[in-house]
């Protein structure tokens, strides 16, 4: 299985934002640090807002900060929100996609036991389980 880089770095970012739980994070700070486009973390912490992962604060000073503790925030319910609507095979996809061996195929079975089990593994660990370790000071 691979996952999207929007869920990569917004693994990322939730792994640094959970090293300083009570601190606000800007998302060019965020940028800066893991070498990314600081729109596309942009599009990614509104996801992460809007899901209730974080919450952000306008303004002078503002950012985001994680909405529960680390250890409260499931690594499977991380995942399934950043990949939302990028299923792991075409035939998975809501509206079933288009596949010309649909209703002969045995593979999906076993892609859909797979899936679980990977779901499953990250359901035993957490947020706090991945935690960065908090910068040294410069």
């Amino acid at each position: 299985m691979r996952l999207t880089s929007f869920t990569d770095y917004g693994l990322r970012m939730l792994m640094r934002m959970a090293s300083d739980p009570d601190r606000l994070f800007s998302t060019a700070e965020l940028a800066r640090e893991f070498g990314v486009p600081r729109n596309h973390l942009a599009k990614i912490m509104q996801r992460l807002a809007r899901t209730g992962l974080v919450e952000t604060r306008r303004g002078g000073g503002g950012g985001a900060v994680l909405a529960a503790e680390a250890g409260r925030t499931g690594l499977g319910t991380i995942v399934r929100l950043l990949e939302e609507g990028q299923p792991l095979v075409e035939c998975f996809a809501a509206d079933g996609g288009h596949c010309v061996v649909d209703g002969q195929c045995r593979l999906k079975v076993r892609l859909r036991a797979a899936e679980s089990a990977f779901f499953a593994d990250l359901d035993r660990s957490t947020l706090a389980d991945i935690t960065l370790p908090r910068p040294v000071p410069a």
